[in-house]
């Protein structure tokens, strides 16, 4: 049985049904997000044994690279299997390792989207999220941007990141959100309110730096006690506890290495007791 058959599922926009752990493709490119890796071969790899070990889907943005992420993901996998979901995003320009501009005008962003169908190698994007909302553009024309490709075909479903939860629902009136995905971790709760939202309306909710790469992953972190009584690693509680925290949670933990992924998709095997999660729940 492959590693991630052990969780269950969640349907993005209630036709596209994914397991629950799925790969963040972030780390791929070079350091700062920028360029080709040091290690193609590697990054290709860990790709592939990602859908090995039965990953099924992958979250990937036009700005990791720029494009260097979406083009290894075709590498490495296309023509792709057919129950594969690839998520990907648009709204972030880049000026060079680590620096992050939004741009939100309309053309631009369907510029990207006919960009990503290019270097993905589809024709239709399955989930396509605005990477951030750009404040100096209506919201109502950086959605509509993407509405309008959802009306050609272009993309299946759309989502945003990075949103309040006002945010959300003002997303909401002018296109069918499927996903919101926000930075939220066991160390930082700062989207609990979103979440809950998420739960409650049934959207999918992608936490983005879901292991807290440092903070949880040492051997000394606020989890390490309770993964040695599991026989686990910390990562994997991590991991683990997002997955019970809301059936609507989808991590996408991200690494360059093999290992690394086979840890970290091992946190599908992982129950948390309730004592656990309490014992968790109050280390934020």
């Amino acid at each position: 049985m492959t590693t991630v058959a052990a969780t269950d599922t969640f349907s993005i926009g209630g036709d596209l049904p994914v397991h629950r752990l799925g790969y963040g493709a972030m780390q791929l490119p070079g350091p700062g997000v920028w360029g080709e890796p040091a290690d193609r071969d590697g990054a290709l790899r860990v790709v592939r044994a990602a859908v090995e070990q039965g990953v099924d889907f992958i979250d990937t943005a036009d700005s990791y690279g720029p494009f260097v992420s979406e083009q290894i993901i075709a590498e490495a996998l296309h023509p792709y299997p057919e129950n594969l979901v690839i998520g990907t995003k648009a709204g972030l320009t880049r000026q060079g390792p680590g620096i992050w501009t939004p741009v939100g005008r309309p053309a631009y962003l369907q510029q990207q989207v006919e960009l990503s169908l290019r270097h993905l190698q589809v024709e239709r994007i399955d989930l396509i999220q605005l990477h951030r909302i750009d404040a100096d553009v209506p919201l109502a024309d950086q959605l509509g941007a993407f509405k309008e490709l959802q009306e050609q075909g272009k993309v299946r479903h759309i989502g945003v990141s990075e949103v309040s939860v006002e945010e959300l629902k003002a997303a909401r009136e002018i296109v069918d959100v499927v996903s919101v995905q926000n930075l939220y971790n066991l160390t930082n709760r700062q989207s609990q309110d979103v979440l809950d939202y998420a739960t409650a309306e049934g959207i999918a909710f992608i936490p983005w730096f879901p292991i807290a790469t440092g903070d949880l992953a040492a051997p000394d972190s606020p989890v390490a006690d309770i993964a040695r009584e599991l026989d686990a690693t910390p990562s994997q509680v991590a991991l683990a506890w997002l997955l019970q925290k809301s059936p609507v949670v989808l991590p996408i933990p991200g690494t360059k290495s093999v290992d690394h992924l086979t840890e970290n998709l091992g946190a599908a095997r992982l129950t948390l007791s309730a004592e656990d999660m309490t014992r968790l729940d109050a280390l934020a």
